[in-house]
């Protein structure tokens, strides 16, 4: 099965060419700065239409475009429904019309999220299992569920995709969703320079020295000993474990599968998280496995084919 896909996330869009289990060729397109999504899209066609004329040689030998969003999604209408202050123009385009009228060929969109918990249960780490929850640790935090192998979506289409709202401190921090102590806004990348700068120490810790504060950076300076870095290493690690168990109490999946710019020190993070989640999850029937995501970038760009066969 052939397929186009794009995958849109907030500084880039990636266009490519999917093949079965492979994405054969991907072209990137810088977003940052844009005036939203409508003034991408010729920009979307043109590579798009590149990329199917070098592989696919006519809209008939695409099974369709698979679109992957980074904000809450109606599958079912094809429609973007809430953006949280990304490509806020989204909601009212008709991006069905744009696929059919730019390329000729059929569309569906999704979550990006769910995207690549398609991904990963296709074609990487997950395969193989019907329950499955799928968390991204980066910019934001990203999750996903499958339950008996289907997408959970519900009437409103939040259900599932919402994990890094999930409240973890009820006195917490304001979320860019509104509300309070959201695992987002506790331990995302977005959340983290102010999340040291409160820490008491900051002054004069080693993260006081840096230009940007990225959780590279921090991690590097936990493994130097520095004690602030170490401290809230040590709470984002927390904050991931309740979110975690909380994923699994809510969707009783038997895998949770963690992706993202963070899971580059998974060495460090999945102990720990397996281990909080052997101690406080209320799991009779056994323990969940905590995997570290196989795909990488790829994993929303193949969740095309299983979203597309769905279709």
């Amino acid at each position: 099965m052939n397929a186009l896909a794009v995958d849109l996330g907030g500084s880039h869009a990636t266009c490519a060419w999917v093949e079965d289990q492979a994405v054969i060729g991907a072209v990137t397109i810088p977003t940052e700065g844009s005036k939203g999504l409508a003034s991408i899209l010729p920009l979307l066609a043109e590579a798009l239409r590149t990329l199917l004329g070098k592989h696919g040689t006519s809209p008939s030998g695409c099974a369709g475009l698979a679109f992957s969003f980074c904000g809450l999604v109606d599958h079912g209408r094809g429609k973007v429904v809430s953006t949280n202050a990304k490509y806020d123009d989204a909601p009212s385009l008709d991006l069905r019309s744009w696929c059919e009228d730019s390329l000729g060929v059929s569309f569906q969109i999704e979550n990006d999220a769910r995207m690549a918990l398609l991904g990963e249960s296709y074609a990487g780490v997950a395969r193989g299992f019907e329950d499955v929850v799928m968390v991204t640790l980066g910019t934001g935090i990203g999750a996903a569920a499958m339950i008996q192998g289907g997408l959970l979506r519900g009437k409103h289409a939040q259900a599932g995709c919402l994990g890094g709202h999930l409240p973890v401190l009820f006195n917490g921090r304001r979320c860019t969703c509104g509300a309070i102590g959201c695992a987002e806004a506790e331990a995302s990348a977005w959340s983290l320079p102010e999340v040291c700068r409160n820490t008491r120490g900051f002054a004069s810790s080693a993260l006081a020295t840096e230009n940007s504060i990225s959780f590279k950076r921090l991690f590097h300076h936990a493994d130097a000993g520095d004690a602030v870095a170490v401290a809230v290493r040590e709470r984002c690690l927390a904050v991931w474990g309740a979110l975690t168990v909380s994923l699994i109490h809510a969707y009783d999946p038997e895998v949770i599968v963690f992706g993202g710019g963070v899971m580059k020190r998974a060495s460090t993070i999945l102990p720990f998280l397996q281990e909080y989640v052997n101690r406080y999850a209320w799991t009779p029937w056994g323990k969940v496995q905590l995997r570290a995501a196989q795909l990488g970038n790829d994993a929303a760009l193949l969740g095309a084919i299983p979203l597309l066969r769905s279709a």
